[in-house]
């Protein structure tokens, strides 16, 4: 997921460079939107990781 909003932002700074605005500000904010995606599903990881951790140590 972040290799893909990686490629959406070097494809919005590309398209931004050439002058095509709405293409860029499209591709920037799926990047954005799938950075954030990614991060919300590393944080629900990391919860449950430490919660099964715990009761596989108890």
């Amino acid at each position: 997921m972040l290799k893909w909003a990686l490629i959406f932002a070097v494809v919005a700074l590309i398209a931004g460079i050439l002058g095509f605005g709405g293409i860029a500000g499209a591709a920037a904010g799926i990047a954005k939107f799938l950075f954030f995606l990614a991060l919300l599903v590393f944080a629900i990881f990391v919860v449950l990781g430490l919660t099964v951790a715990k009761k596989i140590t108890k």
